[in-house]
Formats: structure tokens, C-alpha cells, sequence
């Protein structure tokens, strides 16, 4: 981080329409709320034929504007080629995470050069996570049916949904429509809070500004997480490699207006987590053993 030199601001972000243009005019106004002006905001086309042109363009930009600390807001593969671009123009800046999807995984981040990842840190959607054969949609998976998922790189991603969606539909009961399938999620209480896992809620719960419900969007927590290039650890994938998101304060998590105005923990090993062993304590499901009818027991 730059102890002795003031922070310069740039903004990276893709352009997938008109939407992106006015969220990104949004954006800036709500840092400009907080003092934070932007020296050099790039706009970039997640298009593999003009992706290096792009990071080339866009890191001279942010280079000749003086920038230091670059607020990320795009897809998880153009970070590959921008920070290989950076490094090509000897230019090492700080790399702000704002949840952008998948950017904050491992399996991702180990792709982006590693130089440069070295000083990313920011904010995460994700939960911390606990190690493959203690929970998680793979577990479940492998325990009911008793072989490895198909879409074993992709379950992460395909489970969450369903999961919700059959959580909805027990709560509603045998009367099931459109209009009760919305009554129960819009009724149902957030669901708690830990380390491991995100608070949901949809609805009017008051966890955001009045302006901002009815929320449709479900998690509603966060946690500040920091790349550590040398650790080693499992990624989504299994995969065993260097290169770990670390989550500050074992990942602790805070709804807006949570987060505390003390200096951030970026890259500070104290209290920090990679990944869990088993779950905390609070969190750990009961075991049962699945039912007869399950594939496990063919």
C-alpha cells in the first residue's frame, strides 16, 4: 500500500450497453460523495480480437494520469490481460476489488500476473470458505449420490439457485403459484449471518436505502478479502497451487453501514483465513446418513 504517497484513482470497467455508461456515471458520483475523485475511468469491451489493443490503450492511459490505485470493474478475464500489460510498462499500481463476479475467485485470480496481484485487495460477495469434503455444493452432491459431479467445475455456480428455489418451494406448500413463490421470498426473514456463508433476504428488510427496495438481489453482506501470491491452498477447482485469497478477520461479514471506519486490513496475515478446515462451530450442519432411495446406496 502507499504509505507515504497520496492515492490516485483510476477506474477500470466494462461497457456491455448503455446500462454500464449510467451505472458508471453513478458510480463516480457516489465516490465523489466521499472526496474520492478519478483521475483517468476506461471503459473496455470484453472482446478476445481487441483485448490486448484494449490493455495496452488502458494502461498507457492510467500510467500518463499518474494513477496508483486502480477500482475494478469488469469480468473475470480481462485482469489477465491488463496486469500483463502492466507489468510489460513497468507500472505496479494497487488493484481495488469491488465484487465483480468470479474476479474474486482463486482459480481466476491465478490466471492475472501474479506481480501485480500481489497488491489487489477489496471487497467480496463470496464466504469464506471451508475445505472440500466439509460442505459446500460438491459435498452435497458426492454425499447423496456417491460419485463426482459432471459439472464438477461448474457446480459452484449451477447449485445456488436450484438450492434457493427448493428451499421456496417446501415453505410454500401445495398451493404453488407465481404469487406465492414471491410472497415467500419477499416474507421470509434474512437468513443468518456468519463466516462462512452470506446473509439472503429479498424484500423490504431495511438493510438498504429506501431507494434501493424491494431488493431482488438476495446477498446482502460483505467481507474484505486480500491476494497472497505464496500461500498455498485448494482453489474452486481442487486444484492444489500458490495463490489464495485471504479473508480479513477469519472473513467476517457486514451488511451496509457495518464496516468499520478503522484502517483497512489489507495484507495483514493477523486473523486472516485462506480456507477453513471444517466449518466454525456455529455453522456446521448436523450429519444424517442419506435416504435409502439415494444413488449412494445402489
Amino acid at each position: 500500500s502507499f504509505h507515504d504517497q497520496e492515492r490516485v484513482f483510476g477506474r477500470i470497467w466494462i461497457d456491455v450497453g448503455a446500462a454500464s455508461a449510467e451505472q458508471n456515471d453513478r458510480f463516480a458520483e457516489l465516490l465523489a460523495g466521499y472526496g474520492v475523485e478519478i483521475a483517468e475511468s476506461v471503459s473496455y469491451v470484453l472482446d478476445p480480437a481487441t483485448l490486448q489493443e484494449s490493455a495496452s490503450n488502458t494502461i498507457a492511459k492510467m500510467k500518463a494520469a499518474g494513477v496508483t490505485s486502480v477500482i475494478f470493474n469488469g469480468d473475470a478475464i480481462a485482469p489477465r490481460d491488463f496486469t500483463r500489460e502492466a507489468t510489460a510498462q513497468g507500472w505496479f499500481p494497487e488493484w481495488i476489488l469491488t465484487g465483480s463476479v468470479l474476479v474474486d475467485t482463486n482459480v481466476f485470480a491465478r490466471t492475472y500476473d501474479q506481480e501485480q496481484w500481489a497488491n489487489a485487495f477489496g471487497l467480496s460477495n463470496l464466504s469464506a470458505r471451508v475445505a472440500p469434503g466439509q460442505g459446500g455444493s460438491t459435498f452435497i452432491y458426492e454425499w447423496w449420490n456417491g460419485t463426482t459431479p459432471p459439472a464438477d467445475d461448474t457446480i459452484g455456480l449451477i447449485d445456488p439457485n436450484p438450492a434457493l428455489f427448493y428451499a421456496v418451494l417446501t415453505a410454500i406448500g401445495p398451493d404453488l403459484t407465481i404469487e406465492n413463490l414471491a410472497d415467500q421470498l419477499f416474507e421470509a426473514s434474512p437468513t443468518a449471518r456468519g463466516l462462512t456463508v452470506p446473509s439472503i433476504s429479498f424484500g423490504d428488510e431495511g438493510r438498504w436505502p429506501a431507494d434501493m427496495e424491494p431488493d431482488h438481489f438476495g446477498v446482502d453482506d460483505i467481507t474484505e478479502v486480500w491476494w497472497n501470491p505464496t500461500k498455498v491452498g485448494i482453489d474452486e477447482l481442487r486444484n492444489e497451487g500458490e495463490g489464495m485469497y485471504m479473508f480479513v478477520d477469519g472473513g467476517i461479514r457486514y451488511l451496509l453501514g457495518e464496516m468499520p471506519e478503522t484502517p483497512p486490513k489489507a495484507f495483514d496475515p493477523e486473523g486472516a483465513i485462506s480456507m477453513y478446515a471444517e466449518s466454525p462451530d456455529s455453522e456446521q450442519s448436523p450429519y444424517y446418513d442419506p435416504l435409502p432411495s439415494a444413488p449412494v446406496n445402489d
